[in-house]
């Protein structure tokens, strides 16, 4: 209330400043307007969550008056073109305008959302996303890329089988075609070699 109080007295001021009396208009007629129109643009501007660009704030209204006096004419809701040919604007404008309706509320992130699934409740912030068990694994690949090339074919082939395809040391054997103990001791080895490209001080400290 005291900005609004302070904004009609500013207001106020300027209208004395800008008044003419030999136009012959009673001052109170001419300030009243003044005074009201200041405060619609406080309100225009200070009433939105989110900042907004005055001409989509302006466009923004245009189109609601416009949508719901064509929803009285046509007995349904306006297409987004119909709105565009009544606003003298592109179809575009008109969606952007739409858009920045969701500028003009928010909601808090610690606000209610929806209940977990044993009735608890839960911050909105809560039901917004979840960790990607993704990520680790990016990771791990990006890690393992980079240390790959020191492997000869035939490695990489057996951990592929071993790793990927979950293949036994058994099953493996018998593709590559020598024998379970021979895959135990290359897996064993190819591991060695690609852990000491990833983590060199971690290596050393093994051995």
């Amino acid at each position: 209330m005291e900005d609004l109080e302070q904004v009609a007295a500013l207001a106020l001021v300027r209208a004395v400043d800008r008044f003419d009396p030999t136009v012959g208009v009673a001052f109170k007629s001419y300030a009243i307007p003044s005074i009201l129109g200041e405060l619609k643009r406080y309100f225009r501007d200070h009433s939105w969550s989110a900042r907004v660009p005055r001409p989509v704030q302006e466009r923004l209204l245009k189109v609601t008056r416009l949508t719901d006096e064509l929803s009285s004419g046509l007995g349904r809701s306006p297409s987004v073109a119909e709105i565009a040919l009544a606003a003298g604007e592109s179809p575009e404008q008109v969606l952007e305008a739409l858009e920045a309706r969701v500028a003009f509320t928010t909601e808090s992130l610690d606000g209610g959302g929806a209940p977990s699934e044993d009735g608890e409740p839960r911050s909105r912030a809560e039901t917004l996303g979840r960790e990607d068990e993704r990520f680790e694994a990016v990771e791990h690949r990006a890690t393992l890329r980079s240390s790959w090339d020191v492997l000869d074919q035939r490695d990489r082939q057996i951990l592929k089988l071993r790793f990927v395809n979950e293949l036994t040391q058994s099953q493996i054997a018998t593709e590559i075609g020598v024998s379970q103990m021979q895959i135990s001791r290359l897996i064993r080895r190819a591991l060695d070699q690609v852990r000491a490209v990833a983590d060199p001080d971690d290596s050393q400290a093994v051995a």
